[in-house]
């Protein structure tokens, strides 16, 4: 794909600000498409259809700053028997370097690109990239401090908490694993906090978030580091409720909570871009006509963020991190999120 993220570095008043809140946001969005002649259709996880179907699927960097966000780069995913057939690669013109690799790391590739060029510390994802260990390991490996969405049934062990022991004059035992959302439901009110996440056009934007050092277990069931489990609440009469995983051991609740707004404005982000400028209008088939397509329009979408900027009209959200709608309220139209251990079905979320 060209590297549309260079035109953002040559803007650098548009990204003004502090660097700590500089956030870099992957996203997977979906493509739905009929027939099997364009390049990694499959029938897979369609989050715009809300189920499993035929469709291409991309893997998406966005940049969010204190006075704007867009998306910045992407890439598309090629599942297991797109990337072995050789006369459908042949076909698509796929180059032979591309192999077969996990969404996650196509998104740390993007990550690495970006980070060449743009500062920020900061990363957020929804479950898909969450759930994976190794990405969240690769991450700490490179400094990077991360607010990721994981499923409701990850399993993790709350690390304030002990077992009685096993024997008298023994040692307290670590405690059992459970999931995240039985965990947080037996919490005391106490463990609880409200946040301000920031001020909106109908007045303060709060969420209560619970937060501890926990540990989980990896996709082999071995026990992983230490980390920090913020559970996020919206304050509304039915809240919806996200779980995630950090690795930010400093960070306050209030910074976490905004990080992890960052996620839901590219998700509006991604829907505006479909709508507004055709992310999802195209007519090619190649690997190369993808990847053009997406170069456009990402520096369609660049040039919007930036007109609306210079003509002083309020961008989607006021410090660039949340869209029009609740902080963490989902874009209409947003991709639901998938469940643990699956491809599709219920989302990972607790309503």
């Amino acid at each position: 794909m060209g590297d549309a993220h260079f035109q953002i570095e040559k803007t650098p008043h548009f990204l003004a600000g502090s660097e700590t809140r500089n956030w870099l946001v992957l996203d997977p969005s979906a493509f739905p498409k009929k027939g099997v002649a364009s390049c990694g259709v499959a029938r897979q996880w369609c989050g715009c259809l809300g189920k499993l179907d035929n469709c291409q699927v991309g893997v998406f960097l966005a940049y969010v700053a204190p006075r704007g966000k867009t998306l910045l780069d992407a890439r598309l995913y090629l599942d297991q028997d797109w990337a072995a057939d050789a006369k459908r690669r042949a076909a698509t013109y796929v180059p032979a370097a591309v192999n077969f690799a996990e969404k996650w790391r196509l998104g740390l590739d993007l990550l690495d690109r970006a980070r060449a060029t743009l500062a920020g510390d900061w990363v957020a994802g929804d479950d898909e990239f969450g759930r994976c260990s190794e990405l969240r390991a690769a991450l700490r490996l490179r400094r990077l401090l991360y607010v990721l969405d994981v499923p409701c049934n990850t399993l993790v062990r709350d690390l304030s908490e002990r077992r009685p022991a096993t024997r008298p004059g023994g040692s307290p035992r670590l405690p059992v694993f459970e999931r995240v959302d039985r965990w947080a439901a037996r919490q005391p009110a106490g463990r609880w906090r409200k946040v301000k996440v920031r001020d909106g056009a109908k007045g303060p934007r709060w969420v209560r978030v619970l937060w501890a050092t926990v540990q989980t277990k990896d996709e082999d069931g071995k026990v992983g580091a230490r980390e920090r489990v913020a559970v996020l609440k919206s304050c509304e009469a039915q809240p919806q409720t996200w779980y995630t995983l950090s690795n930010a051991q400093r960070a306050r609740r209030g910074e976490i909570a905004r990080v992890h707004g960052a996620r839901h404005g590219v998700e509006e982000l991604l829907q505006e871009a479909k709508g507004e400028i055709g992310l999802g209008h195209y007519e090619v088939r190649s690997w190369t006509g993808w990847h053009h397509h997406m170069t456009l329009s990402l520096l369609a979408l660049w040039f919007l963020q930036t007109e609306k900027l210079r003509l002083g009209k309020k961008n989607a959200g006021g410090d660039g991190a949340a869209g029009a709608a609740d902080l963490h309220g989902t874009a209409a139209g947003a991709e639901p999120q998938r469940q643990a251990g699956g491809s599709g079905g219920e989302p990972s979320v607790a309503a």
